[in-house]
């Protein structure tokens, strides 16, 4: 069986984020970690690899500045890594990119995470699934494999849905799927020498375009009202706040 996970590489949620000229984020000082999400996928996609066999490869979309990660990937148990030589700055750009490459090697199981922690788009599993033209469900919390069927289980309103499937399918994981594992020492000594092949993006079209970056505003003081004065509440809500 094979397995493709698809890896994004983002800022670390402590990291301060500032922009350069409000037209992309800064990258000085910034420490770039594994998309969450995507660890998840990973580590469940190596989980059903150690009982049933196969392979699991790891897929980027990004510069060089992100083999780091890609071989973090590697150290976790990942057995080949491939990265495509081009900014996802655009998700159907992204999900074209990795599309090519699953044509061209036919994996039985391709997993995203729900969605990045810097752009929180949510796109890139569907748009691929669609692509590819195979079966795609998203936000899965649990995934069985046995034989050439799925069994997916996935959060919605007011309770859990099951879906059945056939292989291939495109799958995105949410938090409940699988625990991250940590590499080991052999995990990062044996990291070094395992292929990392990257590849030429090929001509697709991008369909949005960042226009300008800019922070929140600040949070502005607190105004304390005392609770004798209810009045004078629901008018700086009414006024000011323009809540009510």
């Amino acid at each position: 069986m094979k397995f493709l996970v698809c890896i994004s590489n983002v800022p670390d949620t402590t990291t301060k984020i500032v922009f350069a000229d409000n037209k992309g984020l800064n990258p000085a000082g910034v420490q770039f970690i594994i998309n969450p999400y995507d660890e998840i996928a990973l580590t469940r996609a190596l989980e059903i690899k150690e009982a049933l066999g196969g392979t699991v490869t790891v897929i980027n979309v990004g510069g060089a500045g992100t083999e780091p990660n890609i071989r973090k990937a590697l150290a976790i148990g990942a057995d080949d890594a491939i990265r495509i030589n081009a900014e996802p700055t655009d998700a159907f750009f992204v999900a074209a990119q990795i599309a090519e490459v699953v044509k061209k090697n036919q994996y039985d199981v391709i997993l995203t995470g729900r969605e990045s922690i810097d752009y929180n788009g949510a796109q890139v599993a569907g748009m691929l699934a669609e692509i590819l033209g195979m079966p795609g469900v998203t936000v899965a919390t649990k995934l069985d494999i046995a034989g050439t069927q799925a069994t997916v289980e996935r959060e919605i309103d007011g309770g859990k849905e099951v879906v059945s499937l056939s292989l291939p399918f495109v799958a995105s994981a949410q938090k409940g799927m699988a625990e991250p594992r940590i590499p080991n020492m052999r995990g990062i000594m044996t990291a070094r020498t395992k292929p990392l092949t990257v590849l030429e993006a090929v001509a697709s079209e991008m369909h949005t375009a960042s226009v300008a970056y800019e922070l929140p505003p600040a949070k502005q003081a607190c105004k304390m009202i005392s609770p004798d004065h209810v009045s004078e509440l629901v008018d700086l809500l009414h006024s000011e706040a323009k809540v009510i």
